[in-house]
């Protein structure tokens, strides 16, 4: 049924689409039993699936990766979808428009999509007002936080700052996004003294809070060997939560699409299944220079409940997905959860 509807849907413009696809959900869970309904077909609910981590309860190990969910209107959906928590944002101090349409295209033949948004958000101030209105919300909810495109890289710790301290009474964890590539010069954040610099200030906040929050950073899968090693040890040395890998890549290998596509859609982040592989090379090397003492969410190339279970395998106990969730559809939420029970079942 999913994959006739995905053909009509993908007959539309990406963005458009995806904006109207969302909407007729957050109007369908108004209706009497639709919340019921969903969760019917979609949720999986077993204790064997809970991840217990940072103090915060998973009802499930499987998450909405940032970008999908921008800023936070959809999470009752996502709950009803199955999802066992969401990450909205990424989260600005002060609301942008992001880059110029179009800025989102389908690599179909690829199962992957480009994306060059540029943190396109209404704010962090209208994104808390959409938090304190949720009522007996049931799912574990992450912030992901970034700087505006006008604030210089030298200024950047203070916009991560802003959002954190407006973010922090309304989410249950932060992500700090210094990884996307659809920003002008934030991947040099990723360098160590930035970095360091950023991660340091956030904790000094946090560890002065009566009840301090899970801090984790996400990073590119771009990233060479050394750079790895460098972040494992801001980590290690700041005592963040953990890592998420990965964010898109900026590569465009390997692809199946012709290049004149490919080169026509220009600039921006590949996600989907092109960048698995890239993604569990970054986690591998991560367990590796950690010696497996850094908490790590798998995220990227995630299409069939197989790739999260490589994940799972590799050592996260998290995982997110989005381009996934896209080609799919929420059934894919339900599948990997019944693999992890299936797995559990086989290892216990």
């Amino acid at each position: 049924m999913y994959s006739i509807l995905l053909k009509i849907l993908f007959l539309f413009d990406a963005e458009k689409v995806h904006h109207f696809t969302l909407n007729f959900l957050y109007y369908f869970i108004k209706f009497p039993f639709a919340k019921s309904f969903l969760r019917a077909l979609f949720l999986v609910e077993n204790n064997a699936l809970v991840v217990k981590k940072w103090g915060l309860t998973f009802r499930n190990p499987v998450g909405l990766a940032a970008g999908f969910d921008k800023n936070a209107k959809y999470i009752e959906v996502m709950e009803c979808l199955g999802f066992g928590y969401v990450e909205i944002g990424t989260v600005t101090p002060v609301g942008q428009p992001g880059n110029d349409l179009p800025r989102l295209f389908r690599l179909k033949a690829d199962k992957a999509i480009i994306n060059r948004m540029g943190f396109n958000n209404d704010g962090a101030d209208i994104i808390v007002e959409r938090l304190k209105a949720l009522k007996d919300r049931k799912i574990i909810i992450g912030g992901n936080i970034g700087k505006n495109k006008i604030t210089p890289n030298e200024n950047a710790v203070d916009d991560y700052v802003i959002c954190f301290n407006k973010l922090f009474e309304y989410v249950d964890y932060f992500v700090v996004n210094v990884s996307s590539p659809n920003t002008p010069g934030l991947r040099a954040l990723q360098d160590k003294d930035s970095l360091l610099q950023i991660l340091s200030a956030l904790q000094k906040i946090n560890l002065a809070k009566s009840n301090p929050k899970p801090i984790l950073l996400k990073i590119a899968p771009d990233l060479g060997e050394e750079q790895i090693q460098e972040i494992v040890e801001i980590v290690t040395e700041t005592k963040i939560q953990g890592i998420i890998a990965t964010n898109t890549t900026i590569s465009r290998e390997p692809l199946t699409t012709s290049s004149a596509i490919v080169e026509a859609i220009g600039a921006g982040g590949l996600s989907g299944l092109p960048v698995k592989e890239k993604t569990n090379r970054v986690i591998e090397l991560i367990q590796e220079k950690s010696n497996k003492s850094i908490d790590i969410i798998g995220v990227g190339g995630i299409m069939n409940a197989n790739d999260a279970l490589q994940k799972f395998q590799l050592g996260c106990e998290l995982i997110q997905i989005y381009s996934g969730f896209i080609y799919v559809g929420p059934g894919l939420i339900k599948q990997i959860n019944n693999k992890r029970l299936d797995n559990r079942r086989l290892i216990f």
